[in-house]
């Protein structure tokens, strides 16, 4: 193992315990893959305008790409050679001159109901009160249940549970991935199945971004990447690119590489829940992007321009 005075490489990532942790685990298959101390891979804490304003709801204030906008811009300054995100806080659209370098293998992609009051989501009281400020997860408890009471509930993964312990909701849903990366898989209730609960384009994904023009660095990342996390992750990122165009809309999407092939499905909904179009698509790896791309455009051509709201 080598280590030199100056930085191997300066990864970017927000403040957050998960972040941090997401930020570790890649530092350290870098560190391993080239050969090198992980001290040599030096991890810069960028505050986002997202972790800043913790009060209203991120479709009120710009959306989720309020989580990495700020370490984008680190990115085109080059003060940090590479960012390290949860591949479902990016917006479909990268900023000029950006990639996404490499994907780790995904985590477990579902959403976990956390509750002290019921064992499933099917199972909470009428009219029970649910914390999220996820417009996704908002529209499909109350496609699921319209007689629960949907309120917002920000912050990192510690201060919604504190929130839920305190009895401000009677339940909540986070990621599995992330709870399972926090090494507290034990505050999970029940796990909500892909089929009945879609997850966020990226769930369970960490990307890693980086600037187009800087070969080498791309190259380095290369020994991290997981080809089968990549392919998946490019359909739904092509599928979300063609919908993007409001942080308000519920959107969801989620790919599977098989030995069998690539499969695909997506969906939009209204957020309210009163209304949701969705969308299935199989092929092969090749086909990743296209297939998103075209999933993408069957659902705005059905649901229409009025559907999706600003």
């Amino acid at each position: 193992m080598t280590q030199s005075a100056s930085p191997f490489l300066r990864l970017g990532t927000r403040g957050s315990p998960l972040a941090l942790a997401q930020a570790h685990e890649v530092r350290a298959r870098l560190a391993k893959a080239h050969r090198v101390e992980p001290e040599a891979i030096a991890i810069e804490v960028i505050t986002t305008s997202g972790d800043a304003e913790q009060t209203r709801p991120l479709a009120d204030i710009g959306g989720k790409g309020l989580f990495v906008k700020e370490i984008e811009q680190a990115l085109m300054d080059e003060r940090i050679d590479l960012a390290v995100h949860s591949a479902k806080d990016m917006p479909g659209q990268l900023p000029d001159g950006l990639v996404i370098a490499a994907c780790l293998p995904r985590e477990d992609p579902r959403d976990a109901f956390i509750s002290p009051r019921a064992k499933t989501l099917a199972g909470l009281a009428q009219g029970a009160v649910l914390g999220t400020s996820s417009p996704r997860r908002q529209a499909l408890v109350r496609r699921m249940r319209p007689d629960l009471k949907v309120v917002p509930l920000r912050g990192n993964v510690d201060t919604r549970l504190e929130k839920l312990k305190q009895g401000e909701v009677d339940a909540t849903l986070l990621a599995v991935a992330g709870l399972r990366r926090l090494g507290r898989p034990q505050v999970v209730t029940s796990i909500l199945q892909i089929d009945e609960f879609l997850p966020a384009v990226g769930q369970g994904v960490i990307a890693i971004q980086t600037r187009a023009a800087t070969t080498r660095i791309r190259n380095l990342m290369a020994a991290i990447d997981d080809p089968v996390t990549a392919t998946a992750l490019s359909a739904e990122r092509a599928f979300l690119a063609v919908l993007d165009g409001s942080c308000r809309t519920p959107i969801a999407g989620h790919a599977r590489l098989t030995a069998a092939g690539l499969s695909f499905r997506g969906l939009v909904a209204r957020p309210d829940g009163s209304a949701a179009y969705e969308t299935v698509r199989r092929g092969e790896a090749l086909d990743a992007e296209a297939m998103g791309r075209d999933a993408g455009l069957e659902l705005k051509a059905k649901a229409g321009d009025q559907f999706f709201v600003g």
